[in-house]
């Protein structure tokens, strides 16, 4: 489903109604209606398909519980694409902890994941969003929902209840960051 059409993001909005007051039909409807989203949000961040496909199965599980939780802030296409980002963010996070505390033994054979020149990509934009994240949580958060989860600045800024040229502000000042931790030597 092309949720970026109005009519399209309206029925997705009605299906959700209908899950929220129980509806198991409407509920199976949206779910597959929001997967193909959720997977791709996902597998940009993530360079393993295998932990892109975990990512997105927490983040439709999120969604699913969550459902009620949405408020009518942005778009409901956008609600799911910061629950799918978030999701990859955090399923990032696990491995990242998870290959730290394996460090002292070597692998029998090399992991994709990290020589893979698109691996190391989009785990050095990780690496560096965890940096921003621990000095300024609210500019990661921004460029997480700005250019990794696609919303607009105006969705942003209803999400994060700040004034439009905040978030502008934000996501500039984030970009600034990331771009010298991301630019190769080579």
């Amino acid at each position: 489903m092309d949720t970026d059409r109005p009519a399209e993001a309206d029925e997705l909005e009605r299906l959700r109604a209908a899950a929220v007051d129980g509806d198991t039909a409407a509920l199976e409807r949206l779910l597959t209606a929001v997967e193909p989203l959720v997977t791709r949000r996902c597998a940009r961040m993530l360079p393993c398909r295998q932990d892109a496909e975990e990512a997105a199965q927490d983040a439709m599980l999120a969604i699913t519980e969550n459902l009620d939780g949405y408020r009518g802030t942005g778009s409901f296409p956008g609600w799911v694409s910061t629950i799918a980002a978030n999701s990859a963010w955090s399923t990032y996070r696990r491995l990242k902890q998870r290959s730290e505390a394996a460090a002292e033994t070597v692998p029998e054979r090399p992991d994709p994941r990290t020589t893979s020149v698109i691996a190391g990509s989009r785990l050095d934009l990780l690496e560096a969003l965890d940096e921003l994240e621990r000095d300024h949580p609210e500019q990661a958060r921004s460029f997480v929902l700005r250019d990794l989860a696609a919303l607009s600045y105006a969705e942003i800024a209803a999400r994060e209840e700040a004034p439009l040229g905040t978030v502008q502000a934000r996501i500039h000042r984030a970009r600034r960051f990331l771009q010298p931790r991301l630019t190769t030597t080579d």
